[in-house]
């Protein structure tokens, strides 16, 4: 398993300050701007607004884990996409969230996992499960991967898994997700299962003295102490009549 760290190129979305909000950000959109807010520590909140389709072009390279640095008539501000407001009908993104980053510190971000090649073991009737498809890393926040390439060539049998430690990384970064965790397993075929717990279910039950017989109690089925009553009753009769 192989992560590659390529060099990123720097990357500039211009921004004018915001004057409008609430409602009035609809008008703001029909001209084809994104309505965008920057924040960070010891930096006060700035309304800003960035060219939509600029945005969505750049958004689909970096995501939320590359620098984007928001270019204002004064500042060249480093940050990360930190959120997205959606349409929940259409999609459209609505508002956008950058946080302002110090470059000579440290952060924490997820990145995504992305699978590559093929494992042997779906060829031997193993089903290939994925249990979770990012990590959390730590570095400068210009050396945080946009992704990390997890190799599914070492799974060759039912059973064989990747754990976060099986990732080898760049020194830039480490991966502060727990190292035991698993990325990825090989379980058997589903109609395995089924055949083992139908032949399971097919054995038929040996019923002991002090178990109890299915349907006792209920509506419809007798107990021996109510056969034995009418027994009784036949023999009361039978007496009367002679």
């Amino acid at each position: 398993m192989k992560k590659t760290l390529t060099e990123k190129k720097k990357m500039i979305l211009g921004a004018l300050v915001r004057t409008v909000f609430g409602k009035k950000n609809k008008n703001l959109r029909k001209t084809g701007s994104l309505p965008a807010n920057i924040y960070g520590t010891n930096f006060p909140s700035q309304a800003i607004s960035v060219n939509y389709v600029e945005f969505k072009r750049m958004f689909r390279i970096v995501g939320e884990t590359g620098v984007v640095y928001v270019k204002t008539e004064k500042d060249e501000i480093p940050t990360l996409i930190t959120s997205l407001q959606r349409d929940p009908i259409e999609g459209l993104i609505l508002h956008a969230d950058f946080r302002k980053v110090d470059l000579s510190t440290k952060i924490e971000a997820v990145v995504p996992l992305t699978f590559v090649g093929i494992a042997p073991a779906a060829n031997v009737g193993g089903v290939i499960l994925t249990l979770t498809d990012k990590v959390t890393v730590e570095a400068l926040p210009q050396d945080i991967p946009n992704h990390i390439e997890i190799d599914l060539t070492s799974l060759k049998e039912i059973g064989n898994e990747i754990k976060v430690s099986d990732i080898v990384v760049n020194p830039a970064y480490v991966i502060k997700t727990e190292p035991e965790k698993v990325i990825v397993s090989v379980a058997a075929h589903k109609e395995e299962s089924v055949v083992a717990e139908t032949t399971a279910a097919a054995t038929p039950e040996v019923l002991t003295a002090k178990q109890e017989v299915p349907g006792e109690g209920e509506a419809g089925a007798t107990t021996p102490s109510e056969d034995k009553k009418e027994d009784k009753k036949e023999a009361k009769k039978e007496a009367q009549k002679e």
